[in-house]
């Protein structure tokens, strides 16, 4: 799932500050979960931004509105009335649905109300841990479903590094525990501890070409 964190919201005013009227668009799907940019969120920064600016006597109009996922033209689509409306779009959808905005309303300007931040899955109420870099080059099979390339502070591909501390915490962050102690310890549970002494070449970042682009083939 992507994770993404709400702008401060002086950075939000100082980028409406020149519009009147706008939509304040959510995205039902990742940012809803992580509570960062659904139906809720996207209400109570409308209500905030008209309050901010009745204070500075500077009145604003916010449109509402949130769809299933913004990183789908044919879902934004959906918005083509309201954004006829206003002059400008902020959006709370991941960087994805915000580009997405901006491609299919070329004539109006597009803001994003949130920081995207990390893939990651919740670890408990409230609170998401990174667990995938994205790195188009996966090594999970290896490493006994552990990525070191994001839950080791290094990013190590072969084995902790000399920091290791006692208990097996990482030296950068003692309150976390150290990837490759997890790996090892994943590991001899399946049996299967003689992928550690195994070589893993340095990281391929050509991996991933920027911009990314997979083209599907169906079975």
């Amino acid at each position: 799932m992507i994770i993404a964190e709400r702008k401060p919201m002086e950075e939000i005013e100082q980028a409406m500050a020149p519009y009147k009227k706008v939509l304040v668009a959510g995205c039902g799907t990742c940012v809803a979960v992580c509570w960062a940019g659904g139906e809720k969120e996207v209400e109570i920064l409308a209500s905030q931004l008209r309050l901010a600016r009745s204070a500075e006597g500077n009145e604003i109009v916010t449109l509402e509105a949130t769809v299933e996922r913004q990183c789908e033209k044919e879902m934004v689509a959906e918005l083509k009335d309201k954004v006829a409306e206003v002059e400008a779009v902020l959006s709370l959808a991941c960087g994805s649905g915000v580009q997405t905005m901006a491609e299919l309303f070329e004539d109006k300007p597009v803001f994003p109300a949130v920081n995207t931040t990390f893939i990651g899955m919740p670890e408990k109420e409230g609170l998401w841990v990174e667990m995938c870099g994205a790195c188009g080059d996966c090594v999970l099979d290896r490493t006994g479903g552990i990525c070191p390339i994001v839950r080791c502070a290094k990013g190590l591909l072969n084995g902790p590094c000399g920091g290791t501390r006692k208990g097996g915490k990482c030296e950068i962050d003692p309150e976390k525990d150290c990837a490759w102690v997890l790996i090892y310890r994943r590991l001899e549970k399946q049996g299967r501890l003689d992928l550690m002494r195994e070589y893993y070449s340095p990281r391929n970042f050509r991996a991933v070409k920027r911009p990314g682009r997979v083209q599907a083939v169906k079975a």
